[in-house]
């Protein structure tokens, strides 16, 4: 019966097999000379110096043209971002003032200003109210959506027009390892 050799057998062959041709073309090379040794040993200590403290790659970049449809994009999806952030916050701020009492103070004051208690008595809901109110909110958020937008898109192409005249933004980048 063959004995099968295993795949650990192999290993360890193979193994043993490369480490005898590396002492092989180790011993086939020539010694260093002085000088070469000297050369080496100032390299590994300008090595160790420089490893103690971290290396500073940089890389400097020049922006010379932004794309006006990249940035027209952005800006509206910023835009209508902002819109309904400023849609919320005037709803909320706007049922914190109601929920604060602050319509009942006006129509007593205006009340006592006027003097008139038997006429119908004055309400504030009447002339703002918060349908009013978030309806002009809507009207600015969308005005401001075209307005962001088209800003952003003809200072994209003003950026380019510089650019080409003074070779654009220069930036440098640096990352330590």
């Amino acid at each position: 019966m063959a004995k099968t050799e295993s795949f650990g057998d192999r290993v360890s062959a193979a193994r043993q097999a490369v480490l005898d041709k590396a002492a092989a073309v180790t011993a086939a090379k020539p010694e260093k000379t002085d000088r070469e040794e000297a050369r080496q040993a100032r390299l590994a200590e300008k090595d160790a110096k420089a490893s103690s403290r971290p290396q500073t790659r940089k890389a400097r970049l020049r922006m010379s043209r932004i794309d006006p449809w990249s940035v027209m994009k952005t800006a509206f999806l910023l835009a209508i971002a902002f819109g309904i952030v400023t849609w919320v916050a005037v709803f909320i701020i706007w049922s914190a003032i109601g929920a604060a009492g602050v319509f009942d103070n006006i129509n007593s004051t205006v009340q006592e200003v006027l003097g008139t208690p038997t006429a119908e008595p004055f309400r504030v809901e009447n002339y703002i109210n918060t349908g009013k109110v978030m309806g002009f909110t809507t009207l600015l958020a969308c005005a401001d959506v075209l307005i962001i937008t088209a800003l952003a898109t003809l200072g994209s192409f003003l950026y380019n027009i510089a650019a080409t005249l003074l070779g654009g933004l220069e930036v440098t980048l640096a990352s330590e390892d």
